[in-house]
């Protein structure tokens, strides 16, 4: 059966077997080279009142969140956009004559 993608999807290269990530929508377990990481920084204040403390000089504290999706939880949420073919078929070109 023909592949349609060299990589089949993945990163991973020639590293073997890997990690199994859950996706943080739906639950799907999935290899951790082919899921969508997201890092995202978030702060537990309510943002009006942080926007007040910042005003008279707190400092706020941040915490890094990271979530990883499957590729269907990024494409329904906006985070993938699905190209059109024509773009999906370009092949950049290293040198060009003129």
């Amino acid at each position: 059966m023909p592949k349609k993608r060299k990589s089949r999807g993945r990163h991973k290269g020639g590293k073997g077997k890997e990690d199994i990530v859950q996706c943080d929508e739906c639950g799907a377990l999935l290899p951790r080279s082919k899921a969508v990481k997201i890092t995202k920084p978030v702060t537990p204040v309510d943002p009006q009142l942080a926007k007040e403390l910042r005003d008279k000089g707190a400092i706020l504290p941040q915490y890094t969140v990271t979530k990883y999706l499957c590729l269907r939880c990024a494409i329904h949420r906006g985070i993938i956009k699905i190209r059109p073919e024509e773009e999906r078929k370009k092949v950049k070109m290293r040198f060009e004559f003129f």
